[in-house]
């Protein structure tokens, strides 16, 4: 198929090793590989600034977490976490502004890998004028570290001050864990060492299965990328947990790829995106080369369902059901399921799976994952 400039997505690119290094220049592959190593490495700087010194004063009504693209996921994951049961409402701020509501009973967790984000900056300086309780979560020595040392609050150092720095996008967990340890120490959900640990594995794990080196036939982030290829992905979660990862998904394809996706949650997203099986880009030409479509004329819909292990009975209902439909209006279907006990690790089976999916994704079409043109010129103009 092809997409962005004209490029075209060839399978056999995801096996040639010399392209795998040459087409990935800032080394997107390294830093998705990198992951585990986020893990233990977050862990151990969030202990070290003393993050579990938030609990000290007891819960607070309510905690927001403010960030902008990868770095908001950190609150969606949080707030995934705590929705099931926990007596504290998680609320993610994508913006400038904090809610009406946000004063000095509540937590505010700023979350900004460069430690520059303008969203996040100008949410932390409104938080600290309104005697909120910070922890902060980026590079050290800027304006957000000085933020929070002004509120006196617990600040994580990422990137390569843990000593494993990489490409931003693909720093996920070096920015969840911190503020999962701060919702721990408060008693809102359960992870420790251990529960990090077990995250790190399936995360090696991932690594391994998705190296390079292995061949598309076993390697199951080359699989999902051409099943990814030349189609119009509409993804969906079926728990909290997972329409995360499910988000995660289709912010890596634009990303990485240039390539528009659609998520949703279930049930929700049964009642309105549903439609599209009826829709101009529903059905399949069964003698079609799924590798040769022009987009727009013969990409079609396919589905992706992220699974996870706690669904609700009734969601259980609507993904069997919209999996029928589907098959009836020939719109394939991919299932990927989540692995492991810990909502933690579950998670992580399915994020790691996808930014592994997403890089290949764009290296079949011949483009550099971290490329990021468009985006550097809408900074630039919104700068002037």
């Amino acid at each position: 198929m092809s997409g962005a400039g004209g490029a075209r997505f060839e399978p056999d690119r995801l096996d040639d090793q010399a392209h795998l290094v040459e087409g990935d220049p800032s080394g997107m592959l390294r830093s998705v590989a990198s992951s585990a190593a986020q893990v233990r490495a977050a862990y151990r700087s969030a202990v070290e600034s003393g993050v579990a010194r938030v609990g000290r004063d007891g819960r607070p009504r309510a905690i927001v977490v403010a960030g902008m693209g990868v770095s908001a996921l950190a609150g969606d994951v949080l707030e995934a976490l705590c929705r099931p049961g926990a007596p504290v409402p998680v609320v993610t701020v994508r913006g400038h502004r904090l809610p009406g509501w946000t004063g000095a009973a509540d937590l505010v967790i700023a979350v900004s890998r460069s430690g520059k984000t303008e969203e996040t900056v100008a949410v932390t300086a409104e938080a600290l004028r309104r005697g909120c309780a910070l922890v902060g979560v980026g590079a050290p020595d800027t304006p957000l570290s000085a933020l929070v040392a002004r509120a006196g609050g617990p600040y994580v150092p990422v990137g390569g001050a843990t000593g494993v720095a990489g490409q931003p996008r693909a720093t996920l967990w070096s920015l969840v864990v911190p503020p999962v340890m701060a919702a721990a120490s408060l008693g809102l959900v359960a992870a420790g060492e251990s529960e990090f640990e077990s995250v790190a594995k399936r995360l090696e794990d991932l690594a391994h299965r998705c190296r390079p080196s292995s061949e598309s036939f076993i390697n199951p982030g080359k699989t999902l990328a051409m099943e990814l290829a030349g189609t119009l992905p509409v993804v969906w979660g079926t728990s909290p947990l997972a329409a995360v990862a499910a988000r995660r998904l289709a912010d890596r394809l634009g990303r990485d790829a240039g390539y528009p996706a659609v998520w949703g949650e279930l049930p929700e997203a049964a009642h309105g995106q549903i439609v599209t099986f009826d829709g101009p880009f529903a059905g399949r030409d069964v003698f079609a080369d799924p590798f040769a479509d022009e987009p727009g004329e013969g990409a079609r819909l396919r589905l992706f369902l992220l699974r996870d292990a706690e669904e609700h009975p009734r969601v259980t209902a609507a993904r069997a059901a919209a999996v029928r439909m589907a098959d009836d209006r020939g719109v394939p279907v991919s299932e990927i399921s989540a692995e492991g006990g810990h909502p933690l690790e579950r998670l992580a089976a399915l994020v790691g799976l996808c930014d592994y999916a997403s890089v290949y994704l764009a290296l079949g079409y011949g483009m550099d994952p971290a490329s990021a043109a468009a985006a550097a010129e809408l900074r630039a103009r919104i700068s002037q």
